[in-house]
């Protein structure tokens, strides 16, 4: 699977643990920064994760940041994006079963490296129940395409 992954200064710790769980699991990795621990803002990177889903160039995206709340806003500008913030792994795979989430937002000041691996493993092993969610998957397409056609 291709994931993308992003972060700002809080969340780059996290996501190079991310980085490595992920190529150890075989995974391809697309990481799109930020690559210090400088300051940065997040929305960049997180919009870039979606974007990157949203075209095709990734099945999954993982954006991290103190909290993730900031980075799970920001992806979630990303017309096609439904990236869901989880803080242990029955939220990661009902965001999965439930939603068909397509961004993981993780919370580095939030959870230790054991849990946020967890999530994550939990979002990658649940795949959408479909079904009677399909239905309101495409009710939240049919307000985000609403609302991008009256601006």
């Amino acid at each position: 699977m291709r994931i993308a992954l992003g972060a700002d200064h809080a969340g780059f710790a996290l996501k190079a643990a991310v980085a490595r769980h992920l190529a150890s699991g075989g995974h391809d990795i697309l990481d799109l920064g930020t690559d210090s621990d400088d300051p940065v803002d997040y929305p960049p990177f997180c919009a870039a994760v979606g974007r990157k889903i949203v075209g095709g160039e990734a099945d999954l995206g993982v954006v991290l940041g103190g909290s993730g709340q900031g980075e799970q806003i920001a992806a979630n500008k990303v017309r096609g994006v439904r990236a869901a913030l989880c803080y242990n792994e029955l939220t990661a795979r009902l965001a999965r079963q439930h939603n068909d989430a397509n961004v993981l937002a993780l919370g580095s000041r939030i959870l230790g490296e054991t849990l946020a691996l967890a999530i994550l493993d939990a979002f990658l092993a649940a795949g959408f129940d479909g079904g009677r969610h399909q239905r309101r998957v495409a009710m939240i397409g049919d307000i985000e395409k609403e609302e991008c056609e009256s601006r």
